[in-house]
Formats: C-alpha cells, structure tokens, sequence
C-alpha cells in the first residue's frame, strides 16, 4: 500500500488519535517503507506521558460511574405494552 507524499508524517511528529478507547496523542518514532504487522508498526510509534495519565483517569472515572443495566431483558410483556402505550397518551 503506497502513501502519498503528503500523507507522511515526518518522524519526531506527534499526532492525535481518537478511536472508542479515547483520545491519545503518539510520537512518530520512525517510518515504514511499507506495510507489515501491527507488532512492527507498534515499534515505530510511542504514546506520550501527558497521554497515557490522561487516557488513565478516564478509565478511572468511568469505572466510578454507576452502571446502567435494564432490570428486564428481552422483549415487555403484555402489562408492560399497556404501561407504555398509557405514557405515550395512545
């Protein structure tokens, strides 16, 4: 897979990365000719201090946060339709 020229990242760069586990910021340590496995590329590349505390109390503060799970699962039953359609004013 080619890159164009534009794309790269000079290495010493630092860019940010959002994905579902957060926002992060790496360091470019090196850069690849070409593309190979994630245990090479993961060597070319370090997250940064300020990055990793930050990423770190997040993770502490959602587990702090009470969880919310349904009391029922599965679809309501026929007392719960009525409920419902009683709220909805139908």
């Amino acid at each position: 897979m080619q890159v164009r020229e534009q794309a790269r990242q000079p290495p010493s760069d630092r860019i940010r990365v959002k994905n579902d586990s957060g926002e992060f910021q790496i360091e470019i340590l090196l850069l690849s000719d070409m593309r190979g496995p994630a245990t090479v590329a993961q060597t070319l590349y370090e997250e940064t201090e300020a990055s990793k505390e930050a990423r770190r109390k997040l993770a502490e503060e959602r587990k702090m946060m009470p969880r919310v799970e349904s009391e029922r699962e599965g679809k309501p039953s026929k007392r719960d339709r009525r409920a419902i359609k009683q709220l909805r004013g139908r």
